[in-house]
């Protein structure tokens, strides 16, 4: 977690994450559809690359986390937690199927998390916890 402690490695750890979780949200469909074509066996993404969900979600918790300790603007620092409580939500209800939703709802969330991280790194950067 030293790594994340840093703002600007918070903001681009966090910005990286959100941009690998949109690929993957955008890949998934590509690669279950090749999938099901090459081998008509398997009806469903492996659970591995199901289970990638969960590790976006607790990286982009950490980077979040550290990315608002040090901003300087109080709208990010809302804006960051509700991008990332979003995108958890949205996951998360992937997964259980509460409410149905179109695909490409997550991919706000994830955008706004991409966008807000690196506004944040370039525009909203504080020494200390208490600017």
């Amino acid at each position: 977690m030293a790594i994340l402690s840093n703002t600007n490695n918070s903001d681009s750890i966090g910005a990286l994450a959100s941009g690998l979780c949109l690929m993957h949200c955008i890949a998934t469909p590509f690669i279950f559809v090749a999938q099901t074509c090459a081998a008509s066996c398997c009806e469903t993404a492996p659970t591995w690359w199901q289970s990638i969900d969960f590790l976006f979600i607790g990286v982009s918790f950490f980077a979040v986390f550290w990315s608002v300790k040090f901003s300087s603007k109080q709208w990010i620092k809302h804006a960051l937690w509700a991008s990332w409580f979003l995108l958890s939500a949205f996951i998360i209800n992937e997964k259980v199927e509460f409410i149905h939703s179109p695909e490409w709802v997550i991919y706000l969330p994830a955008t706004a998390l991409i966008i807000l991280h690196l506004y944040n790194r370039k525009y909203c950067q504080c020494e200390n916890e208490c600017c």
